[in-house]
């Protein structure tokens, strides 16, 4: 299979939104319950870098950090989010999206890269610790969906590049 990652563009936004839309139906990839509009996501996310895996002329997938908050010492500290499409799952796209993410944040000075995953997404649990995740604890109850509590697993890499002087 023959995927490119390329910069996502603001004209990726209608099929990376149906990927997050496949992923929230999904009952195992977020809390959130839809997907925002452009503007929304767009001022939650970093603005880079923001990727996108291409098959064919076909973007499969996309990746993009949060802040995990506005004060200046966790300013090298950002949130993952990867997803791929149904079709594309288990070929390895997710794994390239998430090591581009890696290099590229580290180019831009992020020390630490975080991930909340429920830990019944197995698969998304064991491609964070493939790309050098560690386990840091599930938190307990942290947050309820349809009315039932989840259990998140937190996962995080520490750079060995930015941030160590």
């Amino acid at each position: 299979m023959d995927v490119k990652v390329r910069t996502m563009r603001r004209n990726d936004w209608p099929v990376v939104r149906s990927i997050y839309l496949a992923g929230i139906a999904t009952g195992q990839a977020t809390f959130e319950t839809r997907a925002p509009a452009w503007g929304k996501w767009n001022s939650t996310h970093l603005t880079h870098p923001r990727l996108v895996a291409v098959y064919g002329r076909s973007v499969v997938g996309w990746a993009a950090l949060s802040s995990v908050s506005k004060r200046s010492v966790y300013a090298g500290v950002a949130e993952v989010s990867v997803y791929v499409n149904a079709e594309s799952r288990g070929r390895g796209i997710g794994r390239l999206l998430l090591q581009r993410l890696i290099s590229e944040s580290e180019e831009l000075g992020v020390w630490t890269l975080q991930a909340s995953v429920f830990p019944e997404n197995r698969a998304s649990v064991s491609l964070h610790r493939a790309c050098g995740f560690r386990e840091i604890g599930t938190r307990s109850r942290i947050g309820k969906m349809n009315g039932i509590w989840r259990d998140t697993v937190l996962l995080e890499r520490r750079s060995e590049v930015a941030g160590s002087d």
